[in-house]
């Protein structure tokens, strides 16, 4: 799985991403056959990078950019790219900071992003080439067509993995409701909806350079990753084991940055729930708290969810409760009493005809 991208570096590629003025006077630089070195940022950190060229203080113009790099010299925008700070600068950054590039103007638009960490975009006279450049990272622009080629074979990708998840999500509620819930059963649902959330990543990635060009992919994302992210966190939340030392925040956290390799691990991602040693082992029996499938009723809010869980310790009770016992529970009420054990009802009848349909 590719390394994800630093909010940095997604910024920065929606400065100059199609349908916007800074990519507009890109493209006309490249249509002529022009170099450029740009810098997005004046602050006092660019400026001390700065020797010689001219005060300008203009309004950006994607025409004013494109004469601009006529010349031989950097150009100075404002963080927002609004207007134009200064053009024909000469960058003189430490000549110690390490690069990979070769070429002077692509040496030097490396160093400059490692020493301030500011955008610095490079346009290749030669190849024809627009080098995004922020930090340690290094992003090349590439042509709308093939983007949107990319992300759509990201999609399809995405929908067979999300069928797959829907699959592993509705065997679990099965084995919820029958109470036989083993480690491994949760472990490989988490596994694949990392998977999957892994997969929206990247194509949110190739959305974010489309720009405007993205809109069409996006409704397809959003449309496929509907709820995703809310149930990852509701399966953490049944079977995470929290301790002073160790919350909701850090299992979440965790299973993110695993690598790949770790995340094909089920041990590993199992650590990620901080499991008491005895139920360390994959086959091992867990109970759920029954956050995820109370989630599922209509109109049932999170804190009343949270007083039910509290009230009973485990969807095994919580499904044994009789309407007067859900009653007794801060903020139900009768009527919603029924309203919670009929819909655990259903969710039941249901989640089991799924798991054992034909």
């Amino acid at each position: 799985m590719p390394r994800r991208r630093s909010d940095a570096l997604f910024h920065a590629l929606a400065a100059v991403a199609p349908g916007k003025p800074l990519r507009e006077g890109l493209d006309r630089i490249l249509q002529a056959k022009m170099g450029a070195l740009i810098v997005v940022g004046d602050g006092p950190e660019t400026l001390n990078i700065c020797s010689g060229g001219f005060l300008l203080d203009a309004a950006f113009s994607p025409q004013r950019l494109s004469e601009l790099a006529k010349m031989d010299g950097a150009i100075i925008l404002a963080s927002d790219s609004s207007r134009i700070a200064r053009a024909n600068v000469h960058l003189v950054p430490n000549p110690n900071v390490p690069t990979s590039e070769t070429g002077t103007r692509h040496r030097t638009a490396e160093r400059v992003a490692r020493s301030i960490n500011v955008p610095v975009i490079s346009v290749s006279e030669d190849m024809g080439i627009i080098n995004v450049y922020i930090g340690d990272e290094k992003h090349p622009l590439s042509p709308t067509p093939r983007l949107l080629d990319r992300a759509n074979q990201a999609l399809q990708t995405l929908e067979r993995y999300k069928n797959r998840l829907d699959e592993v999500s509705s065997s679990l509620s099965a084995l919820e409701v029958e109470d036989l819930v083993t480690v491994r059963d949760v472990v490989v649902l988490l596994q694949r909806m990392e998977m999957v959330l892994r997969i929206a990543d990247e194509i949110e990635a190739d959305i974010v350079e489309l720009g405007s060009d993205g809109r069409l992919v996006r409704l397809q994302l959003e449309e496929v990753m509907g709820g995703v992210g809310d149930e990852r966190r509701l399966v953490i939340l049944d079977y995470f084991h929290e301790d002073s030392s160790w919350h909701l925040e850090e299992s979440m956290d965790g299973l993110t940055q695993l690598d790949t390799e770790d995340l094909l691990d089920l041990k590993r991602v199992a650590s990620m729930l901080h499991l008491p040693a005895g139920a360390a082992d994959l086959d091992a029996s867990v109970q759920p708290k029954g956050y995820r499938l109370l989630s599922r009723i209509p109109r049932l809010p999170d804190a009343i969810v949270h007083h039910i869980v509290d009230r009973f310790g485990n969807l095994t009770k919580i499904m044994r409760a009789t309407i007067d016992d859900l009653d007794e529970v801060e903020g139900v009420g009768e009527t919603r009493a029924r309203a919670i054990k009929e819909g655990l009802s259903r969710l039941a009848e249901s989640s089991i005809l799924d798991n054992y349909a034909p």
